[in-house]
């Protein structure tokens, strides 16, 4: 068994064949999947699909894409989503320095808010870093202390990752680009950080796994991701996965 802990299953490229989709997870031994909202609108659908499908659960927040979006009453219905039985965590959240689709002092205020709220709510963060590895990191040393959370996509060093395990006891979440080649950060980081704190995600429809790279992703194709770490670690698939497993059971309270 595996578990999916980052999916945009409220994506509109899995509109037609989600079903089918569920159906290739399930043939594949993944048997749990978080869909992860980003803007309310995709919150909103997340929840939806985690009312209609057993095997999904919900995560709800606003990116740092959609940071200039928060504003007090997508804020309101956020603090609301947040309470439904099937939310299990606040995010995806945190800064995005690489395309600055919203202002960078926007995208600071969205992501502390956010981090009050999850203090408030009692629920696990869903951390968004790009190019912006120090500042993400200072934020949360100074904000989240008290939250449990995971580095989605981590994308930082093997050090830092280190770091966050050590001072914040955040785990650290591999997706499809541990399987490319020419990865080497992300396999030192696969390598140094405890089997204990690792997750394994898809972020699908994107960041397809090799020998899929180019087509949609997809949560069934975690897997590869998890056998990539079994691989890195030189440790059994079936103790690597049971492992991945237990940590996003113990994150998100499934």
């Amino acid at each position: 068994m595996l578990i999916d802990s980052h999916a945009h299953l409220n994506d509109p490229k899995f509109k037609d064949d989600i079903e089918e989709v569920l159906k290739r997870a399930r043939q594949n031994g993944v048997e749990k999947i978080i869909t992860v909202g980003y803007d309310l609108p995709s919150s909103e659908e997340a929840v939806r699909l985690s009312e209609k499908y057993p095997e999904i659960y919900a995560a709800v927040g606003i990116h740092p894409h959609d940071a200039k979006t928060l504003n007090d009453k997508v804020f309101g219905r956020l603090e609301a989503l947040l309470d439904h039985p099937r939310v299990v965590a606040l995010g995806e959240i945190g800064l995005d320095f690489y395309r600055n689709l919203s202002p960078r002092e926007v995208q600071r205020e969205a992501f502390i808010r956010q981090l009050k709220l999850a203090r408030q709510k009692r629920k696990p963060v869903i951390i968004h870093d790009r190019e912006a590895h120090q500042e993400v990191f200072d934020t949360l040393k100074e904000h989240a202390l008290e939250l449990s959370g995971v580095m989605h996509c981590y994308s930082g060093s093997a050090e830092l990752a280190l770091r966050y395990i050590k001072e914040l006891n955040f785990y650290i979440s591999l997706a499809g680009p541990l399987t490319f080649k020419n990865n080497v950060k992300g396999k030192e980081v696969a390598k140094k950080v405890p089997l204990e704190y690792l997750l394994v995600e898809t972020d699908c429809p994107y960041l397809t796994p090799e020998p899929f790279r180019g087509r949609r992703n997809e949560p069934g194709l975690v897997t590869l991701v998890a056998e990539e770490i079994a691989r890195i670690k030189g440790i059994a698939k079936e103790e690597a996965f049971r492992a991945l497993t237990e940590n996003t059971v113990k994150l998100f309270y499934l």
